[in-house]
């Protein structure tokens, strides 16, 4: 079967490029020209990954996006102007996975589709996942790859359950960002730091009791970042 792709973006001549683009690489793409009409799209269909543009008439990427992370965990690449730091943020707080930057080569394009939908729907769905890791009330199941915290789903991203499973899986470990980024992002590290502080923000505000004085992503001063996996079990 093949992974299914929503690209929402009103520049139309794009859409033409981008779907053909996708279709070339044996995805099935799908073009709306809103955010409003890609949320009704969204509403009744299931897709593999979502390509998402900041600037559109009517209701702008960062709201098209934090609508769709309402009822959606679908990964979402977004699409952001050049040189605007601003919208990167904003897209990153709001839930998104990724993001490039226009103007962009079909080639990095692509390699970022591949990487998402290969982190998200093939590893994924793997038959043979580790049992559920249990940190007193936090409980990270890889199976369905799913978080709960006292019994409650806590509605992680992709990119967000990605961060977290990889520093639980190595309670105590202290990893730089640097090493961060290359295993969770699967990618050179650019000396992005907004993009993994973002996400560790996200992360805590959902999965710390006090995400101003967190007990399980700890962070290591000059270092980087740890998970403490006696947290919750004293």
């Amino acid at each position: 079967m093949k992974k299914s792709i929503l690209i929402i973006d009103d520049d139309i001549e794009l859409c033409r490029l981008l779907k053909k683009c996708m279709e070339t690489e044996g995805y099935e793409a799908e073009v709306c020209h809103t955010g409003i009409e890609g949320l009704k799209l969204i509403n009744n269909h299931d897709y593999h990954l979502i390509i998402l543009d900041v600037m559109m008439p009517e209701m702008d990427g960062i709201s098209t996006l934090t609508n769709i992370r309402k009822n959606k965990n679908t990964p979402v690449l977004m699409l952001t102007a050049k040189g605007n730091e601003m919208d990167k943020v904003l897209g990153l707080k709001s839930g998104a996975d990724d993001y490039i930057t226009k103007p962009f080569s079909l080639s990095e394009l692509t390699a970022r589709v591949q990487s998402l939908i290969r982190r998200y729907v093939v590893l994924g769905a793997a038959p043979e996942k580790p049992n559920c890791m249990t940190f007193g009330s936090l409980v990270i199941d890889p199976a369905h790859m799913r978080v709960t915290y006292n019994g409650e789903d806590l509605g992680l991203t992709g990119k967000e359950y990605d961060l977290l499973y990889f520093l639980s899986s190595n309670p105590g470990q202290i990893f730089t960002k640097k090493q961060i980024y290359q295993n969770v992002w699967q990618d050179e590290y650019a000396y992005d730091d907004n993009n993994i502080m973002v996400h560790i923000r996200r992360l805590r505000k959902k999965i710390e009791p006090d995400p101003e004085n967190p007990i399980y992503i700890i962070t290591a001063w000059g270092m980087g970042y740890k998970f403490n996996g006696d947290a919750g079990n004293e």
